[in-house]
């Protein structure tokens, strides 16, 4: 009688031994102060931070969501990494939690060893932009349940925060000032119907040109990651909402004390190209809840500190302020 290996089956356990050596000095690139050990345990370890006076230990998780269709379909791996760690750590920083490590899950048909390596490449890159350590991950081999080809992805992020910082909404006021950080394009959120418009309802293709380049290129720029800014701005920063699905008229309410509105002059916000290209097809109000439009996070600042913030955060521009109201955004 014949017998049947664990690789007859579909997982291959050396491909799983070369991909981890493969990935070692990525992760290795990732390290910062705190982390204790390397990869090959079975837990990632992290010391905690000295210098608070009653730390907090935040979590937040996010994928890429079918961004990663585009990935796969173009054969460009390196870069869904980075949006997967900006996923995860842009969200952190909004509870003024600063990012500590991250890890991540990849799940797959079949264990690539070249596109593994890729991913975790820009994973790493987004933890070195985030100054956080990849402390550990899971790779999944899973034949039956994806096809060869496809592949999934996780993150996971912990960050330290101050107790007595966390609490932002409690001090949004009337008067303060909203200035929005650019994005560098649809980041991670909106590509089922972006795909829908610009491949099925225009039939353009990836190698079409758009501003200069392949449209591929612009779909596929890695999300921004803002924990540089946030740790040279934390002082003169209210609060924080990171703008992703729902846009800015649902994610900005998640900052607003119930009798507080904010509201948002549309013309000023400096749409991008990418977005007017979609909105040839789509509703403007469903543009605003399905895209960041060009803003990425959008900072409550007290008007004392708005001309500190536009001078150090790249890009920054005023978009509105606060105002006594009903909870809500109001777009002017």
């Amino acid at each position: 009688m014949s017998q049947i290996s664990y690789k007859d089956a579909g997982v291959d356990i050396d491909a799983g031994n070369s991909f981890v050596e493969n990935i070692k000095p990525l992760v290795k690139s990732t390290k910062v102060p705190g982390v204790l050990g390397g990869i090959g345990s079975f837990a990632g370890a992290f010391e905690l931070p000295k210098g608070f006076n009653e730390p907090v230990m935040l979590a937040a998780t996010d994928g890429v969501g079918t961004k990663l269709k585009l990935a796969i379909d173009s054969g460009i791996h390196n870069t869904v990494g980075i949006d997967l760690v900006a996923m995860c750590v842009n969200d952190l920083i909004c509870n003024f939690a600063t990012p500590s490590f991250f890890l991540d899950y990849y799940a797959t048909g079949k264990l690539d060893v070249e596109i593994a390596t890729n991913v975790v490449a820009g994973i790493a890159e987004g933890c070195r932009q985030s100054e956080c350590a990849l402390i550990g991950g899971e790779t999944a081999e899973m034949p039956g349940m994806y096809s060869e080809d496809d592949y999934d992805l996780a993150g996971f992020a912990v960050g330290v925060a101050e107790k007595s910082e966390m609490d932002r909404v409690s001090l949004v006021k009337a008067g303060h000032k909203l200035i929005a950080l650019p994005s560098s394009g649809l980041h991670s959120n909106g590509f089922s119907l972006a795909r829908k418009v610009l491949l099925e309802k225009m039939g353009m293709k990836f190698e079409d040109e758009f501003e200069g380049k392949p449209l591929i290129e612009t779909l596929l720029t890695p999300t921004n990651i803002y924990v540089k800014t946030f740790k040279a701005l934390k002082d003169e920063i209210v609060a924080m909402a990171h703008i992703t699905g729902g846009g800015i008229v649902e994610n900005l309410p998640r900052v607003l004390p119930e009798n507080l509105m904010a509201e948002v002059n549309k013309d000023a916000i400096r749409v991008l190209p990418i977005f007017e290209l979609i909105a040839q097809h789509v509703d403007r109000d469903e543009m605003f809840r399905a895209f960041n439009m060009g803003v990425g996070m959008i900072l409550v600042v007290d008007e004392a500190n708005v001309e500190k913030v536009l001078v150090t955060a790249e890009g920054s521009y005023l978009i509105g302020e606060i105002k006594e109201g009903e909870r809500r955004v109001e777009m002017v």
